[in-house]
């Protein structure tokens, strides 16, 4: 059975025009959506981060120009879910920034023998949608982490570089730290 394609066939390519649905039957290039594989995109108490008790940031930040396609970024997502929830226990924020908009299509070839019989070349080559993919330029978040400690933020890192092998191409990672606002006396 033959599965998805390598992830490079996609990662670094000019995005290929006309990958899009509408409601007007004659612009709808697309017939079929392919479904969406990311289930959630904040995992993490959130009313903790808005109360100011998470202070450290981290962000992954994009080095250049991809395509993320939605198999990776829900990969990402469940092993750093399932291992900050382990440790940290509900005490962290864990964002998905990029959207998987873009569908990605393939002109499936059949080879061997009797193949040449049955497909069509390159006459009706606009091919089948595959699957979703998110397009994020250099620069651009791809996670955003907001921890309560530095052994947290020690641990999100070990994590982050454990997660860069599921992602194509070279990612950065900015850390920051807002203190608490303290509220002024009211007079």
């Amino acid at each position: 059975m033959v599965g998805l394609r390598k992830a490079s066939a996609y990662s670094k390519r000019i995005v290929v025009p006309f990958t899009r649905t509408s409601r007007k039957k004659n612009r709808a290039y697309i017939k079929m959506v392919p479904p969406q594989k990311i289930v959630k995109f904040t995992m993490g108490d959130e009313k903790l981060a808005k109360a100011g008790k998470l202070p450290y940031h981290l962000t992954v930040l994009s080095e250049e120009k991809i395509q993320i396609r939605n198999n990776a970024l829900e990969a990402c997502r469940q092993f750093v879910n399932r291992l900050m929830d382990e440790n940290l226990s509900g005490q962290y924020v864990f964002k998905i920034i990029p959207y998987p908009h873009h569908i990605q299509r393939e002109n499936k070839m059949l080879t061997g023998a009797g193949a040449d019989r049955m497909q069509t070349g390159m006459q009706l080559s606009f091919g089948k949608s595959v699957g979703k993919a998110a397009i994020v330029k250099k620069g651009e978040r791809i996670f955003i982490f907001e921890l309560p400690n530095p052994k947290a933020v020690a641990f999100s890192r070990h994590l982050i570089k454990q997660i860069k092998a599921k992602l194509p191409g070279r990612i950065r990672v900015v850390e920051s730290f807002n203190s608490p606002q303290k509220l002024a006396p009211s007079q």
